[in-house]
């Protein structure tokens, strides 16, 4: 069983900063790709940030510059650091990632729970 935790959602005003982890546990092998997406209400699901298993970093066009997702492998977490924030990036945001399980013996996709991030004066 492999769980995935988001923690550091909340209000903040435009122009300020946020940062969520995401905690994985569970019978965990190893990684594949680790994601952050988002969903905004009355819109998809969309990937914000990747970081591969081999250090590599892209980014929706909307975030360039101004979120950076980082992982800390020893501690099975991933974090997304995010400045600058508007009332666009308002939205759930869920951690996303494939990975190999101890269970199953192949790549499996898991999801948060999602946390609310709230930009707004």
């Amino acid at each position: 069983q492999v769980h995935l935790v988001e923690s550091g959602g909340g209000l903040v005003q435009p122009g300020g900063s946020l940062r969520l982890s995401c905690a994985a546990s569970g019978s965990i092998i190893t990684f594949y790709v680790m994601n952050w997406y988002r969903q905004a209400p009355g819109k998809q699901r969309e990937l914000v940030a990747r970081i591969t298993s081999g250090g590599i970093t892209t980014y929706a066009d909307s975030v360039k510059g101004r979120f950076t997702i980082s992982r800390d492998n020893a501690k099975r977490t991933w974090y997304l650091q995010m400045n600058s924030l508007n009332p666009e990036d308002t939205a759930v945001y869920y951690c996303n990632a494939d990975l190999l399980t101890f269970t199953s013996r192949r790549a499996e996709e898991f999801w948060g729970q999602g946390t609310q991030v709230t930009v707004s004066s």
